[in-house]
């Protein structure tokens, strides 16, 4: 049975969710040693990068794209702060619960728009502002700063979530003049050579196993910001991002499966606050965009 346009933008974000929870379960599997000695988070994302490098080239040569006129220094921003993200969240998935670490990392729409202020010249109303106090209280929630519950992981999880906020700046700035298939060709470009110097650093020899789980990392997270792109194209936005937050579903289920780990009580307000704050600033983009478009 065919399944109607409408409805295959979400059959896209649930597939991408399935594919980013794993490669935060990838992660964490190598930061904890399993299959041979703990890697560092550079090395995981050294691994992330340089396989990922590889995917977008076989599609490339396949596709043969058509290459515009790049803009190297919007790249490279956006590269770091790419790369600086996703090793944070590396990190701070192997030191906590996956639904906690993927929690506070969605934080990043809400730093975007707060950076947009700034650096994009946007203004931000009191639905927008509202939606971000939700957030970070849940946030605030799951960290619980002050209190025994602490945990300095999650500090490393919020400078994830900052440095992908920044992130999405440097992208939308750059989708408006470069195709997605250029600037994820370069962004892995780039991102393999920054990765792997720094990985130099902390190298260990992985194991065949963790050979192979860091292939299946690097190809799974393109899979993953593939299926994205492709939900964002066949449906609203205001309709498939919500279903981005089922990766929290996702993420706790694999971290249940393969550690045995259930996020507690808490963890799941704090959750269910930072999806709320998402979901209201998701609508409210929406709303606008539909009445811009009138």
């Amino acid at each position: 049975m065919k399944l109607p346009a409408g409805f295959l933008g979400p059959v896209f974000m649930i597939g991408c969710c399935a594919l980013y929870a794993a490669t935060t379960l990838m992660a964490k599997v190598l930061g904890q040693g399993l299959g041979g000695e703990a890697l560092s988070p550079l090395q995981v994302s050294a691994g992330r990068f340089f396989f990922g490098l590889l995917t977008v080239m076989v599609v490339v040569a396949f596709v043969r794209p058509r290459l515009q006129p790049v803009n190297w220094r919007l790249h490279g921003a956006r590269t770091f702060c790419g790369w600086a993200g996703i090793t944070c969240l590396f990190g701070a998935s192997a030191l906590m619960l996956l639904a906690d670490a993927t929690a506070i990392g969605f934080l990043s729409p809400l730093i975007t728009m707060v950076l947009a202020i700034p650096l994009l010249g946007e203004k931000v109303g009191r639905w927008r502002w509202s939606a971000a106090a939700i957030a970070v209280a849940g946030a605030m929630v799951i960290i619980r700063p002050g209190t025994e519950a602490f945990q300095p992981a999650a500090m490393i999880a919020l400078a994830a979530a900052l440095f992908m906020g920044l992130e999405a700046i440097f992208v939308k700035k750059l989708t408006n003049g470069e195709p997605p298939l250029q600037i994820l060709l370069i962004n892995n470009a780039i991102g393999a050579a920054l990765a792997v110097s720094a990985a130099v650093f902390v190298w260990t020899m992985p194991s065949p196993v963790q050979w192979l789980v860091l292939a299946g990392l690097g190809a799974t997270m393109i899979g993953a910001q593939t299926l994205f792109l492709m939900a964002m194209r066949l449906g609203e936005a205001s309709f498939v991002i919500p279903f981005l937050y089922l990766g929290l579903v996702f993420s706790a289920l694999y971290d249940f499966i393969v550690f045995s780990a259930m996020p507690g009580v808490m963890s799941i307000v704090g959750a269910c606050l930072i999806i709320v704050g998402a979901i209201v600033l998701a609508w409210r983009e929406g709303r606008k965009a539909s009445h811009s478009g009138r």
